[in-house]
């Protein structure tokens, strides 16, 4: 070896062995910070539940073990309808949940997660990272001092669980269905009473006939509940749900208090986690909901007339929150104008391919 080259060498690995060396004092250098969050699901539901423990694991990882995130399910520390205000207090410093749990306090809020005949999860993922969606949501919870990191999404949901048939918009009228969101709302519009129950209590109100319907997410989730034991019609699609988003509601003096690092870190493990739950469901979807077909359950699509009749609830009930809500008009105008431009280039190639290569499979 010629005395440059191994001069050369011996100075990059002089450079590395102090990189490596210095990493643990880095680390040492940083506070030790234990927060606790308060989770909007139950643990047996590992793909929702399991968001949370994913950004924590990776969180702790990253900084080795420095900062830590206790995740309790729904109703440990506080009840899920009361999280968010558990945060805003510091009661906890955050909470993995969806948005739109607290339309109650704002319609506004439902932009964080769904909207009835919104977007699908990549169209949701563009308008908020690159169309300004992450800062109208979040210049929205400031002044509550809040905010919120997308951690997650399930994909187009299915349309629920039924004890009978859905043909018209009649058979709507008067049924009691379990539905968060402004989805509840629509189908309150339309004649229906929702209701929001927790994950953990809709099969004993289905069960009992305290509901006649109710929805939750898809395939994998639903057959864990065992909702296919207490109703027989299968619903599809959730369009009040086309790619339901999840995320981390932080309390801003809390996160404010965090070193730099730790934020960047955990802004990235909260992206990896939602790039890691909708694998997940589209993993598992498919063959929980073989399993359930297999078992007698009778997946059935909403009839054209009744999703264009739920459009047009829907459409109207926009304009009329928007007449009396800022928050809401903001977000929506921004929404729906991006909805519209995304839909128009999927549709070239995207949907046409996809279509196509479903004919083709199933042939």
């Amino acid at each position: 070896m010629e005395r440059r080259d191994f001069l050369k060498k011996a100075s990059i690995g002089a450079g590395t062995g102090a990189a490596i060396m210095g990493a643990p004092a880095i680390v040492s250098a940083q506070p030790t910070v234990r927060w606790r969050c308060s989770s909007g699901f139950p643990k047996a539901l590992d793909t929702l539940f399991g968001g949370a423990e994913d950004t924590a694991k990776r969180v702790s990882e990253a900084t080795g073990g420095k900062f830590q995130i206790t995740v309790a399910a729904a109703g440990e520390i506080v009840p899920m309808p009361q999280a968010a205000d558990a945060v805003a207090a510091g009661t906890v410093e955050c909470s993995h949940t969806a948005a739109f749990y607290y339309v109650g306090k704002d319609p506004a809020w439902a932009f964080g997660t769904a909207i009835p005949f919104g977007m699908n999860f990549r169209q949701h993922n563009s308008w908020w990272k690159q169309a300004g969606g992450e800062k109208l949501f979040n210049d929205f919870l400031k002044p509550q001092g809040l905010q919120y990191i997308l951690a997650g999404n399930t994909g187009a949901q299915m349309g629920g669980w039924f004890r009978k048939e859905i043909n018209s918009m009649e058979d709507v009228k008067g049924l009691k269905m379990r539905i968060a969101g402004l989805g509840g709302r629509v189908w309150q519009a339309a004649g229906a009473v929702p209701q929001q129950i927790p994950g953990g209590d809709i099969y004993p109100a289905l069960e009992k006939g305290t509901i006649d319907a109710a929805e939750w997410v898809g395939p994998y989730d639903d057959e864990k509940l065992g909702f296919n034991k207490v109703a027989k019609f299968y619903y599809y699609p959730g369009f009040w749900e086309g790619g339901a988003a999840l995320g981390w509601l932080v309390n801003d003096k809390a996160w404010s208090a965090l070193p730099a690092e730790y934020k960047a870190i955990f802004t990235a493990a909260s992206h990896e986690a939602n790039a890691i739950m909708m694998a997940k469901y589209d993993a598992r979807n498919a063959p929980a909901l073989r399993r359930l077909i297999a078992g007698g359950t009778q997946i059935k699509p909403f009839p054209r007339p009744v999703l264009e009749a739920f459009y047009k609830v829907s459409q109207d009930m926009y304009r009329e929150m928007g007449s009396t809500n800022a928050n809401f008009k903001r977000m929506h105008d921004a929404y729906a104008a991006f909805q519209k431009e995304s839909v128009s280039w999927m549709r070239v190639t995207e949907n046409t391919f996809d279509d196509f290569m479903a004919a083709m499979l199933r042939s």
